[in-house]
């Protein structure tokens, strides 16, 4: 597993030489926000399709 440094370089790296820092904080956050995602996956933290259903309909009723 990379560091979050050796993450940080390689991100730098795709990105084009006129980026700005927004951008460069977006990506960043992008990326944290996926890593994020897919650790909750792993760990089982994750809804059903009919459970996300269930949600949705209960938020656009009100």
């Amino acid at each position: 597993m990379a560091t979050a440094k050796q993450e940080v370089s390689k991100l730098l790296a795709r990105l084009p030489d006129d980026c700005s820092l927004e951008d460069i904080q977006y990506h960043l956050y992008v990326l944290q926000k996926i890593e994020r995602g897919l650790k909750d996956a792993e760990e089982g933290r994750v809804y059903t399709q009919e459970e996300v259903e269930k949600m949705m309909t209960k938020w656009l009723e009100k």
